[in-house]
């Protein structure tokens, strides 16, 4: 580039002269508004503001202008560039602004419909909740215990002290399985049944272990009972022992007052005892637990009825004892040197009782409608 001339006139710059300078200023705007996009006004900014647009080109004639001459031209330049990059700016912000509308019209998701084609599945309330008892017992120092479901008569009933005229024995309350051609079927003399409860458990616990022992014994059990709201003949027990030196009604009364506070939560959860019979254990009582709906503060209160209890402000829950001497002797186990205590209840009943399962055929039924809303709890 030549050195300044101070006679060269700037109007003769092609480049430079304001004519040009606005048309070149009027195109970058024009081509700015009529971009439709922000992919159209980038090729737009290229051509009109980029290193290589005219302004940029203009700009850099200024340089071999006199001196007298510069200040004019780059007032005239500057002032058009500034003009360009703020129409840039102001169509950016309208076309970004247009393009997050759209998207939200456009990518709007339905909450309301099915994420996918394969439903979420969940596990069976019942496994959940026998788990979950399990874990309260376990973290107390208890070992979970398991047996056959298909049980002998001695481990079901003998040798919890059920002698051979007990009502229990019979086939209006006992599956009896035939292992050959018995008459009609219903007891061959094969000493096999499906298990009445869980006790058996209890049984062989104490036959293979050391002593002390201190276990839990969840599982399937059998009684001859029709389907209906309350009942069913296949239903599932949980069913505790402890067996060691010292032990009394006082500590079976405090394992109780935990587990019902662990499983129910809360201040006020506890356990009372009504004497009750039961042949494998003695002393025997019935076990109520205080109402987890109304804490008893229903009972004489007709201003706070109670549908869970029906105002009786105690719920029923199962039975339990101290393990019958007897059934100590059957498993090998002086009973002037232990003593142990035990007690069960269904697992049906505490999901009614926890879930406000009102009708027990739901749990058997296999309706995914059921179990889906308990989800996936581990």
């Amino acid at each position: 580039m030549s050195a300044p001339n101070k006679s060269y006139d700037p109007v003769e710059v092609e480049a430079l002269k304001p004519e040009e300078i606005e048309r070149m200023r009027d195109e970058a705007l024009a081509a700015f508004a009529a971009a439709g996009d922000l992919d159209a006004l980038a090729h737009a900014k290229t051509a009109h503001a980029g290193g290589t647009s005219p302004l940029s080109l203009a700009n850099r004639e200024i340089g071999a202008l006199p001196p007298q001459a510069k200040a004019e031209a780059g007032k005239r330049v500057g002032q058009a560039r500034g003009a360009v990059n703020k129409a840039l700016a102001a169509r950016q912000t309208e076309l970004e602004a247009e393009r997050d509308t759209r998207v939200l019209v456009e990518e709007a998701v339905d909450v309301t419909l099915p994420y996918d084609r394969t439903p979420a599945g969940a596990r069976h309330p019942l496994t959940t909740l026998s788990e979950r008892i399990e874990d309260i017992f376990v973290a107390m120092g208890y070992e979970v215990a398991e047996g056959p479901e298909i049980e002998t008569e001695w481990f079901n009933f003998d040798a919890l002290n059920m002698g051979p005229d007990h009502p229990a024995r019979g086939e209006h309350d006992t599956f009896f399985v035939r292992t050959g051609d018995g008459a009609d079927g219903a007891d061959d003399g094969s000493g096999l049944v499906l298990r009445t409860h869980t006790s058996p458990v209890q049984a062989r616990a104490l036959l293979g272990r050391e002593l002390p022992v201190y276990v839990i014994c969840p599982g399937r059990v059998y009684r001859t009972d029709e389907l209906d709201a309350t009942h069913t003949p296949v239903f599932h027990q949980v069913e505790l022992l402890a067996v060691d030196e010292g032990l009394t009604m006082a500590d079976l009364k405090g394992t109780l007052d935990h587990m019902v506070q662990a499983l129910f939560g809360g201040e006020g959860m506890k356990t009372r005892l009504r004497p009750n019979f039961f042949p494998f254990t003695e002393p025997s009582a019935e076990m109520d637990m205080v109402c987890y709906v109304c804490r008893g503060e229903s009972v004489g209160n007709p201003d706070r009825p109670c549908r869970t209890c029906g105002s009786e402000g105690w719920i029923e829950l199962g039975g339990c004892g101290m393990v019958n001497p007897k059934v100590l002797v059957a498993c090998g186990v002086d009973p002037e040197k232990y003593s142990g205590f035990a007690f069960g209840f269904g697992i049906e009943r505490m999901l009614m009782f926890r879930h406000n399962v009102e009708d027990m055929r739901d749990m058997v039924e296999g309706d995914v409608r059921f179990t889906r809303p308990f989800g996936m709890e581990i």
